[in-house]
């Protein structure tokens, strides 16, 4: 029977993968030595969040500010999609993939709930059979060049839950399973009626 009141949210890195998938973007999308020399470069900054003295978005901006500002978003979107085909599935577990199958067999309504970049995570979701993707987008300015900041928030914590209301409506419209390994999903744990916690490794 299909119960499309019943969704299943799921965070990305270290949930349904075995790694984070920012840093093998960042190197997919500009090289090896360039890669390296712009994380060297942003070390100061990312030591300062380590610390609790840079917010986690400042940090994050930072970064991006450093690999991608200017560049055109359609030319890293072509990237992402080709990142998203060839090389997502390796870091995603056996168990993550099964839980992705039964929730979608059952009929429910399968949403993806990251930090991490909208670019890559939505073709690979869709391709999946997600029905939303909740994630950090990248913003562009006039010219559709990109500026490095995100629009809006870092979806983490808060964000993720606030996202999936904005757009799924009051917890009270549907049963919630959530799927999280951090911090960052506490939040979304919190809400759900049925929360797994690194239960797919």
């Amino acid at each position: 029977m299909v119960t499309m009141n019943t969704i299943a949210a799921f965070d990305f890195d270290g949930t349904l993968t075995d790694r984070d998938s920012l840093l093998p973007f960042l190197f997919f999308a500009a090289g090896t030595s360039k890669t390296l020399g712009k994380l060297l470069m942003s070390l100061p900054v990312l030591a300062a969040f380590t610390l609790g003295l840079e917010s986690r978005q400042a940090a994050k901006e930072y970064v991006l500010t450093k690999f991608f500002k200017g560049l055109p978003e359609n030319d890293l979107r072509a990237l992402a999609q080709v990142f998203a085909a060839e090389e997502l599935d390796k870091y995603v577990s056996k168990n993550g993939f099964k839980r992705i199958k039964w929730h979608l067999c059952q009929g429910h309504r399968c949403v993806l709930v990251s930090a991490s970049l909208e670019l890559y995570l939505r073709p690979w979701a869709e391709a999946k059979g997600f029905a939303n993707v909740f994630a950090s987008i990248l913003q562009t300015d006039q010219d559709g060049n990109l500026t490095g900041k995100l629009v809006g928030r870092n979806c983490w914590g808060v964000e993720k839950t606030r996202r999936l209301q904005e757009v799924l409506g009051p917890k009270e419209n549907y049963v919630l399973y959530a799927y999280g390994d951090s911090q960052g999903d506490k939040e979304l744990l919190a809400l759900a009626d049925h929360p797994y916690y690194r239960a797919l490794a």
